[in-house]
């Protein structure tokens, strides 16, 4: 084991006793840790600034801006932990799928993957494939400290989704067809996604990154028992593919409420908790042994300083009997968000909750 390595894995020890790592690992805090999906982003005038004419996945190809972006949230609001800028597409890019993320639409893929001979087209990613992944968490890991960072990829069923689909979808009709249609090549679809998002995962873990969160944003379309069935089992590989580093993973969806036990069960260390369902009944869905992460909704951060404050200290309140807590929105930053009120709540939980 080399020095800068905690005996829980690969960690480094700079970050191993921080606030956010000892709270993933359901351990006293000195206060609850805090940090928002999006919080690096368009709600910050800085991130506008420097993503001026350059496009989305240019953007994450970017090592010094990759760098830059990720650490804007952190020096303004004070969060607990950085999460690494990037896109959930960026690996299927990578390995040379022609996908592209249109402004105000999302991840459009020229050729949605219908066929099985269209997997084909699903190859092995390669650290190689992302070099600027693992030289932008060198520099990140070296200008954050001890502030953890979190690596963070998209799930199998998501990823599946917008390849199906060829976009952003509401019904996700052709995914669900190939998923109840053609169940042996909507397995292999999965299983080789899996695949790609466990070597992505596990580059970010090699170059430095603290913690890993699995994003299954769309996942709460479907129906528990076609989940466990038909992607609970990708979910599991990518989180024992990572699990010998030693590092917390994290899982979250939107709309999960009715999934969140399942969700637990694929192997994460902290469930993520949209603003559905409050956290002490997310806790006893979820059952013992985890974590949990959230989950004030992201539109009362419109509303007055009194109104945020109310309703944090519910969210707090929902929370206060569980084994392990990391304060977020129950989803991402939204792009008119005023950054001062974030930076508020930042201030308003740690002080709320220092013990």
């Amino acid at each position: 084991m080399s020095a800068n390595e905690s005996p829980a894995g690969r960690q480094p020890t700079a970050t191993y006793d921080s606030p956010f790592l000892k709270a993933c690992r359901r351990e006293p805090v000195p206060h609850t840790p805090v940090w928002f999906m999006r919080q690096a982003g368009r709600s910050l005038p800085e991130y506008r600034k420097v993503r001026e004419g350059v496009p989305m996945l240019e953007s994450c190809m970017r090592p010094e801006l990759v760098t830059e972006i990720t650490l804007q949230p952190v020096r303004r609001h004070g969060v607990d932990a950085a999460i690494y800028f990037s896109d959930i597409v960026v690996p299927l890019k990578a390995i040379g799928l022609d996908l592209d993320i249109k402004p105000g639409v999302g991840p459009v893929v020229a050729e949605p993957i219908r066929t099985r001979a269209d997997l084909a087209r699903l190859r092995d990613l390669t650290p190689e494939d992302v070099s600027y992944v693992t030289e932008a968490i060198g520099l990140l890991t070296r200008e954050l400290g001890p502030t953890p960072l979190i690596g963070f990829a998209g799930a199998p069923f998501t990823l599946a989704s917008y390849l199906v689909e060829g976009g952003p979808s509401r019904t996700y009709e052709n995914a669900k067809a190939m998923m109840y249609g053609d169940p042996g090549l909507w397995a292999d679809l999965l299983d080789r996604l899996a695949d790609i998002t466990a070597a992505f995962l596990k580059v970010q873990i090699e170059a430095g990154a603290s913690a890993v969160q699995l994003f299954d944003s769309w996942v709460g379309a479907l129906a528990p028992a076609d989940y466990r069935r038909s992607v609970m089992p990708a979910s599991v590989k990518v989180f024992e593919a990572v699990a010998g580093y030693g590092v917390p993973r994290v899982h979250f969806g939107v709309g999960t409420g009715e999934l969140l036990g399942l969700m637990g069960e694929a192997g994460a260390d902290v469930v993520g908790v949209d603003w559905r369902v409050p956290l002490d009944e997310a806790a006893r869905r979820v059952g013992p042994g985890k974590a949990l992460q959230g989950n004030l909704d992201p539109t009362v951060l419109f509303a007055s300083t009194e109104a945020v404050e109310t309703k944090t200290r519910e969210v707090l309140d929902a929370a206060a009997g569980l084994e392990g807590h990391v304060f977020n929105l129950g989803h991402g930053v939204m792009p008119s968000t005023d950054p001062d009120a974030l930076t508020r709540l930042v201030e308003y939980v740690h002080t709320h909750t220092a013990r």
